[in-house]
C-alpha cells in the first residue's frame, strides 16, 4: 500500500522539480543507484518496469526505501494497464506513470487515492487525463514535443502541470527552456543515470549530478 498520497505526491514533485527514472534487474546495484540519488536530494524515484521480473526488483527496493532512506517516495514507469498497475500498488507503488492515457489505469489509482501521470500528446488527451482525476500529465516523448508545445498548452489550460519526460538533460540551456515554458517537473532517465555511471558504477557522480540537476532547476526556477 503507498504510504504517500497523491497530494502529498503532486506537492513534492512540485517542490523538488526532478524525477529521476531508472530500471536494473541487479537488486543489489539498484539500492545503490537509489542511495546515491537520495543522497544526492532526490525525493522521488520512476522504477520504469521494462525487464523480466522487474516487480521483484521493485518490491525489494521499496523495503530498502522504507527502511533506509526515509521520505523517498517510490513510483513505477513504463505500466501500461490496470492489473499491471494494481501489482504495483500491491508493493508500495506511491505513484504511477503510463507511457499512454488509459482509462483502466486511472480508475484503479483513484481508487486507492494514489498519483498517476498518464503520457499524453495532444491537448485532448491532456484534458481527458484531466477529467479523469490527473494531477501531473506525462508529456511523452519530451523531445518530440519540446517547451513551446508546454508553453502553447498552457496558454489556455495554465492549471495544467506537465512533466515531460524524454529529451530533458542536465543542463542548465535544457532545464530553463522546460522551466520558462511552465512545467512542473521533469523526468530524468539515461541524461542523468548515464550509461557511463552504470558501467563504471560511479555513485558517487551519480550523487554529485543528482544535486547540480536540483540546484540548476532551483536556480533557474528563481
Amino acid at each position: 500500500m503507498a504510504q504517500f498520497t497523491r497530494i502529498e505526491v503532486a506537492t513534492l514533485m512540485k517542490e523538488t522539480g526532478l524525477v529521476p527514472l531508472f530500471f536494473n534487474d541487479d537488486i543489489e546495484f539498484s539500492k545503490k543507484v537509489l542511495k546515491a540519488c537520495y543522497d544526492g536530494g532526490a525525493r522521488l524515484m520512476e522504477f520504469t518496469a521494462r525487464g523480466d521480473f522487474a516487480h521483484e526488483v521493485f518490491g525489494e527496493l521499496t523495503k530498502y526505501a522504507i527502511k533506509e532512506l526515509p521520505g523517498m517516495v517510490m513510483g513505477v514507469g513504463s505500466v501500461t494497464d490496470g492489473a499491471a498497475a494494481s501489482l504495483y500498488m500491491a508493493l508500495g507503488a506511491n505513484f504511477i506513470v503510463t507511457p499512454v492515457l488509459r482509462e483502466d489505469i486511472a480508475l484503479v489509482c483513484n481508487r486507492r487515492k494514489v498519483l498517476w501521470s498518464p503520457g499524453c500528446g495532444t491537448l485532448t488527451e491532456i484534458t481527458r487525463a484531466e477529467e479523469l482525476g490527473c494531477e501531473i500529465v506525462k508529456l511523452f516523448p519530451g523531445d518530440i514535443y519540446g517547451p513551446q508545445f508546454v508553453k502553447g498548452i498552457r496558454g489556455p489550460q495554465p492549471w495544467t502541470n506537465i512533466m515531460p519526460t524524454g529529451g530533458v538533460s542536465p543542463t542548465e540551456e535544457n532545464l530553463k527552456a522546460w522551466f520558462d515554458a511552465g512545467v512542473t517537473c521533469v523526468g530524468m532517465g539515461s541524461k542523468l543515470i548515464s550509461k557511463e555511471i552504470i558501467a563504471n558504477k560511479d555513485y558517487k557522480k551519480l550523487q554529485q549530478d543528482v544535486k547540480n540537476a536540483l540546484e540548476i532547476i532551483k536556480s533557474v526556477r528563481s
